[in-house]
């Protein structure tokens, strides 16, 4: 039976002033309590807390009331000190807590996010339940930090997480970094392991991180980039240029063949309009295709374009544009696709140059024989005045002195008929061979003939040519062009120092760049540049130099397809480059 209550208690269980004294607590709590023996309470001799509602009302108001036991002076259990306190806020706080964290947890479950936190005063790990459950161990599983790091894959994994928990530990360095565990069954999974430290006046007291499965997502996208890796090698290996562009005609993709025909990557083609990479004719031409194929969705197929570079350089296409379409079906860009036809043209120039070859050739002869012509009647007219002399002259020795000048006349005219007959075989050999030859090796080979020459000369030589470079051309002629260039260095060197001779080879797509350079006494190329390569033409006062040995190498060089260019300084010294075609002929 009650003995006492305030007010306010006798309100909360709706009981009038009247009914005090004959009111049962037994019966009073067994209202609001449900499985609880309120008599217990009574007896305890411990004080003891429960719940319940307010009496006669609705659920929405929650109290607590604490039964104290009652001693008397002889510390006999004589009865109970109740408290009742509205904690209906508390409650409400701890229902949206519990609502919050089942939806966090509902979250954590569905996005396989779980929680990790470690207290670095009492050195205990805690982890989620859905941490457990991603490790596969048991809800009841208690961590230790030892263990924690050994889930991670042996070896990188391993080292990786230790290094980022000892930053994260020691500097405060925050971790975010995917990595490889092998769970408590043996399966190895990606995760995405992430930590940040939680610090207290400055000083980190604990860890806190998330720890989600990714195992799903990384191998669909393994498998995304495996489909992507083979569809860019199907791409590249085709022998045809591919490049996609968006609407604005901006490339967003290029395979192989086309990076290798701009000689750029394909970072620097992505982005870039036909207007970055072609003359700007051109780039207007394939802009006007892109647009047509945009707007009228039909394609291009197999049409004969040419592409003219920045640098200049040209290239013959049969080309193909097709209209790109995203997944609502509408075009978004184009695909195009290239086949390099440059070859194919070359040969067609090629089949119409030997139509004109034999026009050609005769030009060149007919040119020829007016320097045939011309050296023919300086000989003959040599050799009349000398004739005239020895008929008119009655001295004996003077005429034996003239017949020496006729004797040494026939020589030089039977030389020059030589030289000139070299020439003409150089200009009517149609059918030249040539093959690929080591050039190193030559250069070797004519180098230890003209051993003693270039000793005696004091004459140094700088062989940069590679090893294993080859050049397509004619044994012979290449002999020849070595051995001119090298002693035409010799004998133009300069008397203020010993000679040097410089060798050099660069290998380029269509062919091969020889130089020779020296730092002999040069030549005035104002004056005599046009000159160089003339037949007879001499810009030394050299008592061996004839004028020939240049004009020979050229004709050689162009008969095999090259050129040769010369680049010289008056007493600094001269270059010649030679350019041997590498091309089929």
């Amino acid at each position: 039976m009650l003995v006492d209550a305030s007010d306010s208690w006798l309100h909360i269980f709706n009981i009038s002033p009247k009914a005090f004294f004959t009111t049962n607590i037994f019966d009073l709590f067994r209202e609001v309590v449900e499985n609880i023996d309120i008599q217990d309470f009574l007896k305890n001799s411990e004080a003891s807390t429960i719940r319940h509602h307010e009496i006669g009302h609705t659920n929405k108001q929650w109290y607590e009331s604490t039964f104290a036991p009652w001693f008397d002076e002889k510390e006999n259990l004589v009865g109970t000190i109740i408290q009742t306190d509205d904690i209906t806020a508390l409650v409400e706080k701890e229902l949206e807590l519990e609502r919050v964290n089942a939806i966090l947890q509902a979250q954590s479950e569905v996005l396989k996010v779980g929680n990790w936190e470690y207290d670095i005063e009492s050195e205990k790990l805690f982890w989620s339940e859905e941490t457990k459950k991603i490790h596969h161990v048991p809800i009841s599983y208690t961590p230790e930090v030892s263990e924690a790091i050994g889930f991670y894959k042996q070896g990188y994994y391993q080292n990786k997480i230790s290094m980022l928990f000892h930053q994260v530990m020691t500097k405060g360095t925050p971790f975010s970094q995917k990595l490889i565990i092998v769970t408590a069954t043996g399966e190895e999974r990606w995760v995405q392991a992430a930590g940040k430290p939680i610090l207290k006046d400055g000083k980190i007291i604990k860890v806190f991180g998330t720890f989600q499965d990714i195992h799903e997502k990384v191998m669909a996208e393994t498998k995304t980039k495996e489909n992507e890796q083979l569809l860019y090698t199907l791409i590249n290996n085709i022998p045809l240029n591919i490049y996609v562009k968006n609407l604005d005609s901006k490339k967003i993709l290029v395979n192989k063949a086309e990076c290798e025909h701009m000689g750029k990557s394909s970072k620097e083609l992505i982005g870039k309009s036909d207007f970055d990479l072609y003359d700007t004719e051109i780039a207007k031409i394939s802009r006007d295709e892109d647009l047509e194929v945009i707007r009228t969705l039909k394609p291009i197929l197999g049409k004969e374009t040419i592409s003219i570079k920045k640098n200049g350089e040209t290239t013959n296409f049969l080309t193909s544009k097709i209209p790109l379409f995203n997944y609502d079906g509408n075009v978004n860009g184009l695909i195009g696709i290239s086949m390099d036809i440059t070859a194919l043209k070359k040969k067609e120039d090629q089949l119409r140059n030997l139509i004109n070859i034999t026009s050609v050739q005769n030009k060149k002869l007919i040119n020829f024989a007016h320097i045939v012509s011309h050296n023919l009647r300086s000989h003959s007219a040599n050799f009349s005045m000398l004739l005239e002399f020895l008929i008119n002259e009655k001295d004996e020795t003077e005429k034996e002195n003239i017949v020496k000048m006729l004797s040494q006349a026939s020589d030089r005219l039977l030389e020059t008929l030589d030289n000139l007959n070299e020439v003409v075989d150089i200009n009517t050999n149609m059918d030249l061979e040539k093959k690929p030859l080591n050039l190193h090796e030559s250069l070797t080979k004519v180098l230890q003939s003209l051993a003693a020459l270039l000793d005696k000369n004091q004459v140094k030589i700088v062989n940069h040519v590679d090893k294993e470079l080859c050049v397509s051309a004619n044994s012979s002629y290449l002999n020849s062009i070595i051995i001119n260039l090298i002693t035409n260095a010799i004998k133009y060197r300069s008397p203020k120092r010993n000679p040097i001779i410089t060798l050099n080879a660069q290998k380029h797509e269509r062919q091969v760049v020889f130089s020779v350079s020296d730092n002999g006494l040069g030549i005035d190329m104002e004056r005599y540049g046009g000159k160089i390569f003339g037949l007879y033409k001499t810009f030394h006062d050299n008592k061996d130099a004839k004028g020939l040995g240049l004009y020979i190498i050229r004709n050689q060089i162009e008969a095999m397809g090259g050129s040769i260019t010369a680049n010289s300084e008056v007493d600094k010294g001269t270059i010649f480059n030679v350019y041997f075609n590498e091309e089929s002929q």
